[in-house]
């Protein structure tokens, strides 16, 4: 047995531990940029809080409040603008993973000059960054777990990640009250997302066994948890379960990837904007049916994680999970039309190679393309 597993990331982890974070910036600088949304932190006072005791330490912010769903590469570049102009030292995400990835983008960006997409396709490397502070506020993403920014070209659709080590945070607050606010379709979605990422680096081809450890404990974690808070249930406890199960999903994937149910949905939420996990809800049930052949016993551990029983119900536990979280859906009903789908074809190709080299399954093109056909 050989592998590697490098992931230097100090998670702070805890109900209250926001509090924490202005002892935690005052060691990485004195002025931060603070990444955040355009409503929902300033709504529930988190915001202001985190401003609150940055000042109480020491620390001057700038807010820069212009982050939306599947943010752009342009965003990014104009959040690294501000840290520049303000001379921030330090900078802080606070929200979903669409703010913790420019966030992190925009720390590299602040201190990188030259074309992001050249980053983003390796045709450029770098390994430094500002020092990157994160709190999740959305348990979905685990952005806060690994050193990935996800960005869309606007120019042309592309939907792909920035990755390296420099943008892994110096410090993730993983404060479960933050996310007691989500709406709860919110929540459904993100913590469909989040169970993705345990799922598909468990079923990765370059998974190891400590990502298979970490990944079948978030299924478990989001299989027992995920629906009884959707219902309703607000043990904080649950929140806590919830929380941990998106941490490691990001974990995972940094070090085993993600497969083709993300390599799929990339290319549909970055053409249409849509939610992205209504976007793996659309996609990977379709993918699953296709691909258990490749590690069914693997895919018996899934179903396991959602009551299941083996390789066989995998894809129907997977689906009762969705309806359960009124999650269940198609493409076409999430605007895709049957004329994207050569364009997203050409693009999975493009954006997620990697992701499908990944697969348990080895898919054609051609074979791709029917997948996203039969998800309309």
């Amino acid at each position: 047995m050989e592998f590697n597993y490098y992931l230097p990331v100090n998670l702070v982890f805890g109900r209250g531990s926001v509090g924490k974070i202005g002892n935690i910036a005052i060691e990485y600088g004195k002025k931060a940029l603070i990444v955040t949304g355009r409503s929902s932190t300033k709504k529930s006072g988190l915001l202001d809080r985190v401003i609150k005791y940055l000042a109480k330490a020491g620390v001057d912010s700038v807010v820069f409040d212009k982050v939306k769903q599947n943010p752009l590469t342009t965003t990014a570049i104009e959040a690294a603008e501000l840290a520049k102009t303000e001379k921030c030292d330090v900078v802080i995400g606070v929200g979903g993973g669409s703010i913790m990835d420019c966030a992190k983008a925009a720390a590299f960006l602040a201190v990188n000059d030259g074309d992001i997409n050249d980053y983003i396709f390796n045709r450029i490397k770098s390994d430094k960054a500002l020092p990157i502070i994160l709190v999740p506020t959305t348990c979905g993403t685990g952005s806060e777990g690994n050193g990935f920014a996800v960005l869309t070209n606007p120019e042309n659709g592309d939907k792909k990640s920035l990755r390296c080590n420099a943008i892994v945070a110096k410090a993730s607050i993983i404060d479960s009250e933050c996310m007691m606010t989500m709406p709860k379709g919110t929540l459904a979605s993100v913590g469909f997302d989040a169970f993705c990422h345990c799922m598909e680096a468990y079923i990765s081809k370059i998974g190891q066994p400590l990502t298979d450890m970490m990944s079948l404990y978030g299924m478990e974690l989001l299989g027992k948890y995920l629906v009884p808070l959707y219902e309703g249930e607000s043990d904080p406890e649950s929140w806590d379960a919830v929380s941990f199960a998106s941490t490691l999903g990001g974990m995972v994937i940094n070090t085993a990837g993600v497969t083709l149910p993300h390599g799929m949905e990339h290319p549909a939420s970055g053409l249409r904007d849509i939610v992205h996990g209504k976007g793996l809800a659309a996609i990977t049930p379709v993918v699953m049916e296709a691909s258990i052949s490749g590690c069914p016993e693997k895919f018996a551990k899934i179903s396991q994680c959602l009551g299941g029983t083996d390789e066989n119900d995998c894809v129907q536990k997977v689906c009762e999970f969705l309806d359960k979280l009124q999650l269940t859906t198609t493409l076409g009903e999430l605007g895709i039309k049957e004329e994207d789908v050569d364009w997203m074809t050409e693009n999975c190709m493009k954006v997620s190679a990697a992701g499908i080299s990944y697969h348990p399954v080895t898919f054609s093109k051609c074979q791709i393309k029917e997948l996203y056909k039969k998800a309309l």
